[in-house]
């Protein structure tokens, strides 16, 4: 079975932290995420929770754009562990501080937060790769792609049923408390570092601007992950096409999103370990393709069943878009990888929030040409740059790229 590989994985001390501190943190941020936009409209209405949405995706635009600096400081699990500790004691203090400071205090602890989160994310994801042989990178990626989509279905069901029998105060001490485990967990082992995965020369640190012009095949990749992200942006309509277009209700919604993250689930232990096409930048447009064509799909969809399956579709691309793009990235040297990481963060959450202006409501009224719209969108920019992924590959590139800025003759195998 080819879970086994992550079984496998899982065996490695430095493994087993850096999944079970991923797994913590990411359901801290989804509880966070239900938790912060419950009270920000039980306290200041529904316009709160846009200016909520606003200031979480800020710091990630900032950082990515001119903080590469300050995300390089924070490369190592125990540097990582801190930055958890942080975010706990701010979780922890919000209900207080929205109590006592209102809107404009809340937001701007929310602003913190979400710098202490971008300077996490890249980092814990560009230091997975350094964990395994090359030959597992694709694995272990799959296996934190699987960590992470347990934590964000557990994260909002789990906040869900605690507002049901707790006060908000203590959900939010619940909440810090996760990331307190993730912290001493991160804390307190060092990752040992496979020596294939070790070069013998570090690259020099290059802009992103450089080391995208060197490889524009992972340019386009990281273009079309921000044409997905907002194009999927739609799928805020669902309600709207369930009502108006299936006659159901939000017992159909609820079954929609279960059966999408049914889908990512099952085809999650896929994607970590079959094996993938060498030009990874294509297929990974490619996939997109096919994720757009489901959302065209669903304008036409009839019947319930119709929908369901559809939804289920959509959830298995997302996990062979998420792996094929962090083995592609983990090719590169450290700290180029990291560079990369943190700018993709930041195209999809600059994409995010503008699409979150606009899109709901244009979708509101007609939505089944909203989701054939965005959908047909995403096929016709997905193919595209799948063509022009295949066209700029480096030659002799594999499934694990060649690193950006390595002398000659350096260059990294292919699987």
């Amino acid at each position: 079975m080819v879970i086994l590989g992550y079984v496998r994985l899982l065996r490695s001390r430095s493994v087993l932290t850096l999944w079970v501190g991923q797994s913590l943190s990411v359901f801290g941020d989804r509880l966070y995420a239900m938790a912060v936009m419950w009270i920000a409209f039980e306290e200041s209405g529904a316009y709160a929770m846009g200016l909520v949405a606003i200031a979480e995706s800020v710091p990630y635009i900032l950082l990515g754009t001119i903080g590469r600096r300050l995300v390089g400081r924070f490369g190592s699990l125990r540097a990582l562990a801190t930055v958890d500790v942080v975010r706990a004691g701010l979780v922890a203090t919000l209900p207080l501080v929205w109590t006592h400071l209102g809107l404009v205090g809340a937001l701007a602890l929310v602003l913190v937060a979400g710098f202490a989160g971008a300077v996490f994310d890249p980092n814990l994801g560009a230091l997975t790769p350094e964990l395994v042989e090359k030959r597992d990178v694709q694995a272990v990626s799959g296996l934190m792609d699987l960590s992470g989509r347990i934590a964000r279905i557990a994260g909002p069901g789990a906040a869900g049923l605690l507002l049901a029998i707790m006060p908000m105060t203590t959900l939010f001490w619940l909440d810090g408390a996760t990331f307190l485990v993730s912290a001493a967990v991160l804390g307190r082992h060092s990752p040992v570092v496979r020596q294939d995965r070790a070069p013998a020369k570090e690259a020099a640190p290059v802009q992103a601007r450089m080391l995208l012009r060197t490889r524009p095949d992972t340019a386009v990749a990281i273009g079309i992950h921000g044409v997905g992200i907002a194009a999927h942006t739609v799928a805020l309509a669902l309600p709207a096409f369930i009502t108006l277009q299936l006659g159901a209700g939000a017992g159909t919604y609820g079954a929609a999103l279960a059966a999408t993250g049914a889908g990512a689930l099952a085809a999650n232990g896929l994607a970590g370990n079959l094996r993938l096409p060498p030009n990874l930048p294509a297929f990974y447009c490619l996939a997109w393709a096919v994720s757009g064509a489901a959302l065209a799909a669903i304008a036409l969809a009839g019947s319930v069943p119709a929908l369901l399956a559809l939804s289920v579709l959509l959830g298995a691309v997302n996990p062979f878009v998420q792996v094929a793009l962090v083995t592609h990235l983990s090719g590169f040297p450290p700290a180029h990888r990291l560079r990369l990481m943190s700018v993709d963060l930041t195209v999809i959450r600059t994409a995010g929030t503008a699409s979150m202006l606009f899109v709901p409501a244009l979708a509101a009224d007609r939505p089944s040409l909203a989701f054939a719209v965005a959908g047909l969108g995403l096929v016709g920019v997905g193919l595209l740059g799948a063509v022009l992924a295949a066209r700029w590959a480096p030659v002799g590139s594999g499934s694990v790229q060649e690193p950006v800025g390595a002398g000659a003759g350096e260059r990294t195998r292919g699987r």
